[in-house]
């Protein structure tokens, strides 16, 4: 394994570790959405955003309980919109990381109201004083989050792509769409680091173009996973935008054309981190994780 690959399971692990305790299994009527939180939260996944939650705010010597706490509440919103995002009036998938889907393992009332305890949870952790001693830093968490994953970010994303399938699609609307609904919470995490390590504006606005640019890079290797992937390798079912109809990065670039967009987009993302130096090498290997991918 490379150092970036056993930094990333390191926080992985870190991150299912704080999960587990804030989703602690329960008795009584409300034990199976507890069960089925636990299901998809737990699951095992690649934490990247966590990752970049931790490892920016390294650059800042930020405090790594609130960091932590910080990326386990997006990763409640990341498993959240996941498990919406499954479910048969959205996406209808059955299998997600690798299991069958929540929806599937349980029923879809359990499914929806397991990503919404999600969504709520991450809320109620980011307003704990554990999260941050000062209530105005806890405030920007929260504010920023909810337009990552709101109307403005994740959530009308995910509206534009459910439209999608009924309205011409160009880049620029593939991109739009795109940037709101994979690359906000990308973006956040990055976000919430400076928030948390007093970043600079200089420091801030590298940051931000970097995840502006590998969140695209991001969506367009994801893109080239669902035409040219294996189900068994990508954890979930492959070419689904193409039997729904949906347009996307590969079916409006080509499959050639948009492998030479993510490069592009890698190496201008790699190149917002100068500023940092030699502070970035896990954060430059992150974003060749992401070129190389295969699920």
């Amino acid at each position: 394994m490379t150092d970036f690959e056993t930094k990333l399971s390191e926080i992985a692990d870190k991150v299912t570790v704080v999960l587990d305790r804030l989703i602690a299994p329960a008795d009584g009527p409300e034990a199976q959405l507890m069960r089925a939180m636990r299901y998809a939260s737990l699951a095992t996944g690649k934490r990247l955003r966590p990752f970049y939650v931790l490892t920016f705010g390294s650059l800042f010597d930020a405090p790594e309980k609130s960091l932590m706490r910080t990326a386990a509440a997006l990763e409640c919103v990341h498993t959240y919109s996941l498990i919406h995002d499954d479910l048969p009036c959205m996406d209808d998938d059955d299998l997600r990381r690798g299991q069958p889907t929540v929806h599937k393992k349980f029923d879809e009332a359990t499914a929806v109201l397991a990503g919404d305890a999600l969504l709520t949870l991450a809320f109620e952790i980011l307003a704990s004083p554990e999260t941050h001693p000062d209530a105005h830093v806890r405030c920007k968490l929260i504010e920023k989050l909810t337009k990552a994953s709101g109307a403005q970010g994740m959530v009308g994303g995910q509206m534009i792509d459910m439209l999608s399938g009924d309205v011409r699609q160009d880049l620029n609307s593939i991109t739009r769409m795109q940037r709101l609904k994979t690359g906000a919470l990308i973006s956040y995490a990055g976000e919430a680091a400076c928030i948390l390590g007093g970043a600079s504006d200089a420091e801030r606005h590298a940051i931000q173009g970097f995840t502006h640019d590998l969140g695209l890079a991001y969506q367009i290797a994801d893109d080239l996973l669902d035409v040219e992937g294996d189900p068994e390798v990508v954890g979930k079912q492959t070419q689904k935008d193409e039997e729904a109809g949906k347009a996307n990065f590969v079916s409006v670039l080509g499959v050639e054309d948009a492998r030479q967009r993510v490069r592009f987009l890698a190496t201008q993302s790699k190149e917002h981190l100068a500023i940092f130096r030699n502070s970035a090498t896990l954060l430059l290997q992150s974003v060749d994780f992401v070129l190389e991918r295969q699920n």
